[in-house]
């Protein structure tokens, strides 16, 4: 609790409800996210947030007893549906958004998540919490290539947690924003290589995921990458 004076933010609990649409099963998972009223963005749910939570619902029989760090979490709305899938699960977010943490921790509390660990990761830095995380298996990222100049440290904290994984692969959802957008040079210098996942593999192909209007026009992408083993670096 903060008991420097500073006012209580102004939060609002969002209700996102996974389901399968297509079979006959009855499976259904509901997590609450807490947005806080704040300038960064990093405070937010956003489209490709919930695009990757669908895929996550959608691959939860492989995610369980599964190791999975989600980078850049903020609101964690991905990391938490993981966690309720039965992943071990932890989050982080850079050491210059305390508050990014603070909501983090926020979000494992409102859904009685309470071995999720928290920590602080600057991408491109091979910190002393970089190297103390355990053997993964999954690698999230919703939203991180946002600013271009963020993008190399983003592939380089990737790549090195691949190469630290041989058989991790990191799952991340982009916003085409735009026509110039591309780190396909990036990955070839990291020996890195993409899949391209269509978001009708996942039934994401929809205005609304979860109970929410979020994904709605936007061209919102996903891709798995791996560590590099063949020549081509990025697939379809």
């Amino acid at each position: 609790m903060d008991h420097s004076g500073a006012e209580t933010p102004s939060i609002v609990y969002k209700v996102f409800t996974f389901k399968d649409k297509k079979t006959n099963t009855q499976d259904s998972l509901s997590v609450s996210i807490p947005e806080v009223l704040d300038p960064h963005y990093g405070m937010y749910v956003w489209p490709c947030a919930v695009v990757l939570a669908q895929y996550l619902w959608k691959h939860r029989e492989e995610l369980r007893d599964k190791t999975v760090l989600e980078l850049g979490a903020g609101v964690s709305l991905p990391g938490v549906v993981a966690s309720r899938c039965g992943a071990k699960v932890f989050l982080s977010d850079g050491a210059e958004t305390p508050l990014c943490l603070e909501n983090c921790r926020r979000s494992c509390e409102a859904n009685g998540l309470r071995e999720v660990g928290v920590s602080s990761l600057t991408w491109g830095e091979v910190s002393p919490e970089l190297l103390l995380l355990p053997q993964l298996d999954v690698v999230l990222g919703s939203d991180v290539f946002y600013e271009p100049q963020d993008f190399e440290d983003v592939l380089l904290t990737v790549a090195f947690l691949l190469r630290r994984n041989p058989r991790a692969q990191f799952w991340t959802t982009y916003q085409e924003r735009s026509a110039d957008w591309s780190i396909e040079a990036l990955l070839h210098r990291w020996d890195l290589k993409c899949v391209d996942v269509g978001l009708d593999s996942f039934d994401a192909d929809e205005a609304e995921l979860a109970g929410s209007s979020l994904p709605g026009n936007h061209s919102v992408l996903m891709m798995v990458i791996t560590a590099r083993t063949e020549d081509t670096s990025c697939d379809t």
